[in-house]
């Protein structure tokens, strides 16, 4: 692992003290959703796409690795250049990549 460049102007304990109650209920909303699904039954013979990029997503959160932020936006945009478009004529909106057909999809939605 890389050497951390210490640019932010407060520090870690600041950092704890002043954001931690918001990200603790942030966490606890994800659990709930997890919990959710865990209580769901499917029908599909394949995970949702969404549902398995948040599988990969919260991977990235525990990898200790640097720049999450960013590789778990990159995870979940579409950076293909055809605009998909909704029966109403609008771009539509998944919050993850859906898969093109014929290409495989990463197993282990569930963590």
């Amino acid at each position: 692992m890389t050497e951390p460049t210490f640019t932010c102007p407060q520090t870690r304990e600041q950092v704890i003290a002043m954001y931690f109650l918001e990200h603790r209920a942030k966490l606890l909303d994800v659990a709930a959703y997890l919990d959710r699904l865990d209580r769901s039954k499917s029908d599909a013979a394949v995970p949702d796409f969404r549902e398995t990029a948040m599988a990969q997503a919260i991977r990235i959160l525990g990898d200790g690795q640097a720049h999450r932020t960013k590789r778990i936006l990159e995870l979940l945009s579409d950076d293909s250049p055809a605009i998909p478009q909704s029966a109403l004529g609008t771009k539509g909106a998944a919050g993850a990549v859906r898969p093109v057909a014929g290409t495989p999809v990463e197993a282990g939605a569930k963590s």
